[in-house]
């Protein structure tokens, strides 16, 4: 009977967590009109693909293959910077010993309190000075310094699990703090790095308020401004194109986290523990 209860209420939070997936998607199968007449439904009467036709048409001179590139080129950017930042600083704090180490650490860790509209408006002159705005520069660079104190603090307690023993091995061997960075805690540091990775694409590919300030383009816009666009020009008359954009836009996240789901598992299962 605990067994039964246990998958009952499995099922149960599973169908509300899925059901406004299924619903966008039947939405943007939806006749517009049958849509607008019954918002309830979950299964639609008829189905019609003039939604996706529309979608991938774009709107404002842009197709949506162009966003999709967009958002491709700034989440795959932001994720290589800030996965080898965050490790190169994590490496640092967690394995090799330096005068003030703790301390840069603990502050480190306090920008994490630091909300981003409290440095919105210096990083947008710094940028506006040098002329980045209205590129992808504004969205990466920053990446690349390790601003993301919380994903620093997650390989900082993954790499300092890994045994001290076999950094000895390792100079023994000859290998100085690159090398060793290179060859031995990196490759056992993987869990904590996919993690890293898939967190920074779900947060930068659905980051809207950041792309807002600094892209003013039509043809750079990502699929979050890209939405905005079409909501704001079409009204709605387009709510079929506009959910089928919305479920076009959720196939990448989709197919990122599956490809990498176990590094995740594994990464959150092992952060912390020693040995």
């Amino acid at each position: 009977m605990k067994r039964a209860l246990a998958l009952v209420l499995s099922i149960a939070a599973l169908a509300l967590v899925l059901y406004p997936i299924v619903w966008l998607v039947s939405a943007s199968l939806t006749p517009v009109e049958e849509l607008v007449a019954n918002l309830r439904e979950l299964f639609p009467g008829s189905i019609t693909g003039s939604g996706y036709a529309q979608a991938l048409d774009g709107v404002g001179g842009s197709t949506f293959w162009t966003f999709l590139t967009n958002s491709l080129v700034v989440s795959g950017g932001a994720v290589i910077g800030n996965v080898v930042s965050c490790a190169l600083a994590a490496y640092a704090f967690a394995r090799l010993r330096f005068r003030l180490s703790g301390a840069l650490f603990a502050f480190s860790l306090l920008t994490i309190m630091l909300p981003a509209h409290v440095t919105l408006i210096p990083q947008y002159i710094v940028f506006q000075q040098l002329e980045f705005t209205d590129t992808f520069v504004p969205l990466i660079l920053p990446k690349m310094l390790a601003t993301d104190a919380f994903f620093v603090f997650l390989m900082v307690q993954f790499m300092r699990g890994i045994p001290y023993e076999l950094d000895e091995a390792a100079r023994i061997d000859g290998c100085g703090p690159v090398r060793n960075f290179r060859y031995v805690v990196l490759p056992l540091s993987q869990p904590a790095l996919v993690t890293t990775a898939i967190f920074t694409f779900i947060w930068t590919w659905n980051d809207f308020f950041s792309q807002l300030i600094y892209l003013s383009s039509t043809e750079k816009y990502t699929i979050p401004l890209g939405l905005r666009l079409f909501i704001d020009q079409t009204s709605s008359s387009s709510y079929g194109a506009m959910f089928a954009m919305s479920v076009l836009s959720l196939v990448p996240i989709g197919l990122f986290f599956l490809a990498f789901q176990r590094f995740l598992v594994a990464g959150v299962a092992t952060t912390g523990l020693k040995g």
